[in-house]
């Protein structure tokens, strides 16, 4: 083969090689409070330029980090043009107030909204089981901040996790993704929570599904069209509005 050949093929080899490789998450970190927390995150490659596009933030089930649910989500992302977050639990094993947010969740926040036009109007949170209750308890938080709220495999299973709903300024819309098999938020919690949220006005998506258990991954297409079908057309009407807490 000619010498001239070789940089053709192989500029060729590299191009073919980057058509077929992965959605490219990065990983990266912010500091907070003095503290390096860690973040994956998506940008699809062709959002429109010029316009202000939803983030969407995930948060994880126990023993997983950002990257698990992020990388579910890239190609709704892709056919959607939003950006996708998912920030990792100080412990793997589960989310906590005030450690992992509501502060840490508005500095990394803010943080993409430097970097990349997002439209504020439309900041969304999606958990799945320790993350979907952490998603909750977030939504209802900063109900002003976050435009909505979907998870999967969550409720309230605890008397005192119920102490957030008087903290909302506003009736955040829910969706609540659950099987009715899933052996660690069964439907009884479910309903309970669903009652609480509907009962103070909060309006509530409740989707049961049939045959299925906790499981997210196998499904996780399914069930993220399903939340993001919710998602898409909530929108803040008025500038978002943090809502700062003291904690002991």
């Amino acid at each position: 083969m000619p010498m001239k050949a070789m940089p053709i093929l192989i500029a060729a080899c590299l191009l073919a090689a980057s058509a077929f490789a992965g959605p490219s998450i990065v990983k990266e970190t912010l500091e907070i409070a003095g503290v390096s927390r860690t973040y994956y995150l998506y940008v699809p490659r062709a959002l429109p330029e010029k316009t202000a596009v939803p983030l969407l933030l995930t948060f994880h089930g126990s023993g997983r980090n950002g990257r698990s649910l992020v990388e579910k989500w890239t190609k709704l992302a892709d056919a959607n043009g939003f950006i996708v977050a998912g920030l990792d639990a100080t412990d793997s094993e589960g989310w906590a107030v005030p450690a992992d947010g509501p502060d840490a969740v508005k500095a990394l926040v803010e943080i993409l909204r430097t970097r990349y036009s997002v439209d504020e109007s439309r900041v969304y949170v999606f958990g799945h089981s320790a993350g979907a209750v952490f998603g909750l308890k977030l939504g209802l938080m900063e109900s002003e901040y976050f435009a909505a709220v979907a998870i999967h495999a969550g409720s309230f299973r605890q008397p005192d996790e119920y102490q957030v709903l008087p903290l909302a300024r506003r009736k955040v819309p829910l969706k609540i993704l659950v099987g009715d098999r899933d052996q660690y938020f069964p439907l009884q919690s479910v309903n309970a929570t669903v009652k609480a949220l509907t009962s103070a006005g909060f309006p509530v998506d409740l989707e049961v599904i049939k045959g299925h258990d906790h499981w997210y991954y196998d499904r996780a297409q399914q069930l993220n069209e399903k939340a993001w079908q919710f998602l898409k057309d909530q929108k803040l009407t008025s500038p978002p509005n943090y809502v700062q807490y003291r904690f002991n």
